[in-house]
């Protein structure tokens, strides 16, 4: 028994050893293989590599000028992908000039104590622009509500951004719930051609606009000054006008949603002074003109102006014997401002008394302009006012103002206003009128003479 299992250990012993050999030897054959497989490998790509040089030395220059296009057309490829990254890096720098920070008119600073927050509404049309520029460069808050029916955002665009201002698109045929000191309430079409293109649309604006404006005032404890007109006079009989003038108006005529609308606003005004105790004022405001004008409003300064600068005729409605005083847009704001400052209650005309007839008038922009235009007389339009002159004594008197600026004077600053609209053949051709630093109208006016 004891001789089986010693038999037994020494078989699988041997057969243990006999695997082991094997194994070697079978991996010692697969190890000689790969070796003569690599050196064959190597020395068939020697051999094509020899053949590669001699068929490229005995081809010369065809193989050579292939190699030099490849070489060529990398190049290309490698110069378009820098101009590719050179735009890139180009449009990166314009992103970053966007964030710069704007460049603003300097404006005076004043301590919370000093400084008031003030509306505007229709603060991005002609003369609320104008009004905007002077109450952020004496230091206040300022926001504008407009609806851009006749404003537009180009007039303000100077100022957005600038911690003082603020710019809300709102109709104030709306209420407003917003926190004020001071309100100036501009807001309606005031040229015939807009104000008779939605005359429900005009009067809503001039009543129920109002009310609102007149409702806020109250709430908040704010100041009012209600934007009025020489319209309210209608075709007067009295001349020239005073404030204590009732006025001859058509209540049915073209101009009636305008002229009506304004009286009924005078009417709100101290409606809400008598019975809630609102502060507030109201300027009548004659013929006004400068830069920023609406171009198509159909009023006289704008119509001759264009049509003196586009050698076409210029057209007088009627007899060319009706009068009219203008006065220049610095002027006016001037007033409006003096006039919210003050503790007059009452209304007050704020316009020029220097009285022209529309043909004179006519007149002075072909000579100005110059060029080939003419004069001619057409059909008068309807309720067309034949005389309009202000009584300023109650505004020197009790305002301490009078207008400044020459008619000529005030006349080349539109006019130049009007010929950079006219070049202007793309959006990004900007014709906008900034305001000056703090000048007056002396200081404005030192290098410039009326002929």
């Amino acid at each position: 028994m004891n001789f089986v299992r010693r038999n037994y250990k020494q078989l699988t012993l041997f057969v243990g050893v006999c695997i082991v050999v094997l194994c070697f030897m079978i991996n010692w054959s697969q190890t000689e293989d790969i070796y003569d497989y690599n050196r064959d490998r190597t020395r068939r790509e020697d051999f094509r590599d020899g053949n590669h040089r001699s068929e490229v030395q005995k081809s010369g220059p065809d193989v050579t000028n292939s190699i030099g296009g490849a070489q060529k057309t990398e190049g290309s490829q490698q110069l378009a992908d820098a101009q590719h990254r050179i735009r890139e890096l180009e449009a990166k720098l314009r992103r970053l000039e966007l964030r710069v920070p704007q460049r603003f008119p300097d404006v005076k600073f004043l301590n919370y104590k000093s400084r008031k927050r003030i509306l505007v509404t229709g603060g991005a049309g002609f003369v609320g622009s104008h009004l905007v520029d002077q109450l952020m460069l004496a230091g206040h808050e300022v926001i504008v509500v407009d609806n851009f029916f006749t404003g537009r955002k180009r007039n303000v665009e100077h100022w957005i951004g600038h911690e003082n201002f603020e710019l809300i698109h709102h109709d104030i045929v709306n209420p407003l719930f917003i926190e004020v000191d001071e309100i100036y309430h501009l807001a309606s079409p005031a040229s015939p051609p807009h104000y008779m293109y939605n005359p429900v649309k005009t009067i809503k604006t001039n009543t129920v606009g109002t009310i609102n404006m007149l409702g806020l005032a109250k709430r908040v404890g704010a100041k009012v000054l209600i934007a009025s007109t020489s319209e309210v006079y209608g075709d007067p009989e009295v001349h020239p006008q005073p404030e204590t003038y009732w006025g001859h108006v058509n209540p049915i005529g073209p101009r009636a949603c305008y002229d009506e609308g304004k009286r009924v606003a005078e009417t709100l005004s101290y409606a809400y002074a008598k019975q809630e105790r609102v502060n507030v004022r109201v300027a009548r405001i004659f013929n006004t003109y400068g830069p920023r004008m609406h171009m198509n409003d159909g009023r006289v300064v704008s119509n001759f102006i264009l049509q003196a600068l586009r050698n076409e005729t210029i057209t007088v409605y009627g007899h060319g014997k009706q009068t009219r005083s203008f006065q220049y847009v610095s002027d006016l704001v001037d007033g409006l401002i003096a006039l919210m400052a003050s503790n007059y209650t009452q209304p007050v005309n704020l316009g020029n008394p220097t009285e022209h007839t529309i043909e004179e008038f006519a007149v002075i922009i072909k000579e100005l302009v110059g060029g080939p235009s003419h004069i001619q007389q057409v059909a008068a339009v309807e309720d067309d006012p034949q005389r309009r002159k202000p009584d300023i004594s109650r505004a020197k008197r009790n305002l301490g103002w009078e207008p400044k600026v020459p008619l000529n004077v005030g006349l080349r600053k539109t006019v130049k206003y009007f010929s950079r609209e006219l070049q202007r053949t793309s959006h990004a051709e900007r014709n906008v009128y900034t305001p000056a630093l703090a000048i007056d109208a002396n200081k404005e006016l030192a290098d410039t003479h009326e002929p």
